[in-house]
């Protein structure tokens, strides 16, 4: 599906839009409603990597296909690796296979986890059979990817001796460790985390547990641009939020002040604000703990027509695409002036935003719903639109109810 964007006429906006629950959130909660059957899920998320992750635990054995669902993969490693007689092949599509997970089927095969490659070393497909575990100590790399710690993490009250998980050298994502610690607690299981240790108690059983998942806050990045991209005095209200996140991505509301976007927190709810604050010409982010809105906020400045230089963006290569490699070319198209190397990108202030370019999204949700709100300053193409039903698949529709004109082509 190949879709043409134009903004909304009037660049002075007031609407309320409702979000679907957090991904993020979302598969970490049915995870734990697999161990613990007792725990039940309000304001889950309706994408597709949620249904993925959803279906994949009910499966008992033969093929598991999470698809583009990196989180499902990660997740359900961990989780059918500590399930004594359940023998599946894990699956996905073919960027899947290109993904590492080696690290983490080492520190799962420590712990007595019985895991091969069905394929290449390090890569999906891996058949998984099902194993009690004992073990109760395991180390990884700080720096990895934050889904390999919560896959051991989630499963850790279920093992028979609960877990003591030892990081490595500098750790990056915490917000997201703390968010699956934070559920952890919810449902009564005893964690600690200090300095580089985290321990987690086994838990045998759950009181009758009801998890609210809170809004997705990677989701309300798209609509911090658009206010960011519009005239003062719109107000964009957003719903369900709250101020106490347990998600890294609401760090959304710190940065994007200064890009003259002011949030106001009300029961369940966030209202943005575009003020006529001065945006400055060179911005600089550490997004080592939220990098899934690197790509919101550099083509953010691009439409501001500033600059920026973001670090801590590792794992952005190994996503569903090389992310970084994807927004130098696709801001390059726009007419950027742009440079990444294997964790950094620096964009220049550019006065000229090229119209109708077609952006191409390599079966990446976020490429597609980031570069969308550059439709404020200039009309583009989206190509293979359809994509956003990853995490969103209500975007399209929201969009157009800020008065986006959306044309299929």
């Amino acid at each position: 599906m190949k879709l043409h964007l134009t903004g909304p006429s009037d660049k002075h906006l007031n609407e309320t839009i409702t979000i679907t629950g957090s991904k993020s959130e979302s598969n970490r909660s049915l995870l734990l409603a697999a161990l613990y059957p007792t725990i039940s899920i309000e304001n889950l998320s309706n994408s597709d990597d949620a249904q993925v992750m959803e279906q994949g635990l009910k499966i008992t054995e033969g093929t598991v296909d999470i698809h583009h669902a990196g989180t499902a993969m990660r997740f359900l490693t961990g989780y059918f690796a500590s399930q004594k007689g359940k023998e599946v092949i894990l699956t996905g599509s073919k960027r899947m296979t290109e993904r590492p997970i080696k690290i983490l089927v080492d520190a799962l095969k420590s712990l007595g986890a019985d895991i091969s490659y069905v394929q290449d070393e390090g890569y999906p497909p891996i058949k998984i059979k099902g194993q009690r575990i004992v073990k109760d100590k395991v180390s990884l790399p700080a720096n990895v990817s934050s889904q390999y710690i919560s896959s051991l993490l989630l499963i850790a009250p279920s093992l028979e001796n609960g877990l003591e998980l030892e990081l490595v050298g500098k750790i990056t994502s915490v917000p997201y460790i703390k968010m699956t610690l934070g559920l952890l607690e919810e449902i009564g299981v005893t964690t600690s985390f200090e300095g580089n240790l985290i321990k987690v108690s086994r838990k045998t059983n759950v009181a009758p547990t009801k998890l609210v998942v809170e809004s997705d806050w990677s989701s309300a990045s798209y609509f911090y641009s658009i206010c960011a991209l519009s005239d003062p005095g719109t107000e964009i209200t957003l719903s369900a939020y709250k101020k106490e996140s347990l998600q890294g991505d609401s760090v959304l509301a710190e940065i994007y002040n200064s890009f003259g976007v002011e949030t106001t927190y009300g029961e369940n709810k966030i209202t943005l604000k575009k003020t006529a604050k001065q945006v400055a010409t060179e911005n600089e982010f550490d997004l080592a703990n939220a990098p899934d809105i690197a790509q919101t906020i550099a083509v953010t400045c691009f439409g501001l027509e500033v600059g920026c230089h973001l670090i801590g963006l590792h794992t952005l290569k190994i996503k569903e695409t090389d992310r970084l490699e994807a927004l130098d070319t696709e801001l390059s198209k726009l007419g950027a002036t742009i440079s990444v190397t294997d964790k950094t990108l620096t964009l220049l202030p550019t006065k000229t935003i090229k119209a109708d370019v077609a952006i191409d999204t390599y079966n990446d949700h976020r490429m597609a719903m980031a570069f969308a709100p550059l439709a404020m300053r200039t009309t583009l193409f989206v190509n293979d639109a359809e994509v956003v039903s990853k995490s969103y698949p209500d975007f399209w529709n929201d969009l157009k109810q800020l008065h986006f004109t959306i044309k299929e082509l």
